[in-house]
């Protein structure tokens, strides 16, 4: 006999009991791997079937997976590995970190440091630095001796120009550019602001030469250069100019092997270099 105000009733065929089933404690390895917000849209399904009488865990499994697929949430195990590597991947920013074996076998110097490159602005500060000077410089002039009657003008007028400003003019006594910076610097009436350094003695440099060299007050011979040969002598009278000078200045072709590496090595003694091409 079935006591008055009971919720049970008597089972009817075809249908599980409506009593309240005893506690089932479900496995988790009954479930197929799906995503996070899968699993929380299917607890209402899950609380269903523990309502239900003690089902098999493939039919749990069935019944959990169709809930997601028609709510089109359906994750596998292949969609949960995208969506972990996703999530949880490592940041591919081109740096391999050390594991903490390799750490105490190589150290921490496998891991690539950016190298520091340095702003070549060395020849900016120094042009920056003389303009603020402002005040009179020792300036080396140096050409090349094929030098055409109109650019030997120009190069007059400039030597000129230096000079009546209280420049120092150094050069040497070859035809062309030299000759040219040599009537500049005479034109301006102040011979102490004018030296001229001979790769060899006097006597080795050409007649029309000489006679230009002969009204020059600051004329510096070598002597001692007059068994080598003449290249050879113009590169160490070069480099004893470019020790004297601050600043240098030449008029020279691309192809002008000597001047070029005269220039080159006034840069590296950190000189302001200001060379003109002829080509």
């Amino acid at each position: 006999m079935t006591m008055a105000g009971s919720c049970a009733a008597p089972p009817v065929a075809g249908l599980p009991s409506l009593r309240t089933p005893p506690p089932t404690h479900l496995r988790l390895g009954g479930f197929l791997p799906c995503s996070s917000a899968a699993r929380s849209r299917g607890a209402a399904v899950l609380g269903c079937a523990l309502g239900a009488k003690k089902q098999t865990p493939g039919v749990l499994n069935r019944l959990l997976c169709g809930y997601m697929r028609r709510d089109g949430h359906e994750g596998d195990v292949s969609s949960q590995g995208r969506d972990d590597t996703v999530m949880f991947g490592p940041d591919d920013d081109g740096v391999k970190i050390p594991t903490q074996v390799e750490t105490l076998v190589k150290g921490t110097a496998m891991v690539a440091e950016p190298e520091y490159k340095a702003i070549p602005d060395l020849d900016y500060l120094q042009e920056l630095l003389a303009i603020q000077q402002q005040g009179p410089r020792a300036i080396g002039f140096f050409g090349t001796r094929n030098m055409g009657f109109m650019h030997q003008q120009l190069i007059e007028i400039l030597s000129y120009a230096m000079v009546i400003t209280k420049n120092h003019i150094f050069t040497s006594g070859a035809s062309g550019t030299n000759a040219a910076v040599i009537r500049g610097a005479l034109r301006a009436e102040k011979p102490e602001l004018l030296t001229v350094i001979l790769p060899q003695s006097l006597k080795k440099q050409p007649p029309e030469s000489q006679e230009l060299l002969s009204k020059v007050q600051n004329l510096i011979e070598k002597p001692q250069y007059d068994h080598l040969p003449l290249i050879e002598a113009s590169r160490l009278c070069n480099m004893d100019i470019i020790s004297k000078v601050q600043q240098v200045i030449c008029f020279a072709f691309h192809d002008s092997k000597l001047l070029m590496e005269t220039c080159q090595e006034a840069k590296n003694l950190r000189k302001i270099v200001t060379l003109f091409y002829l080509d």
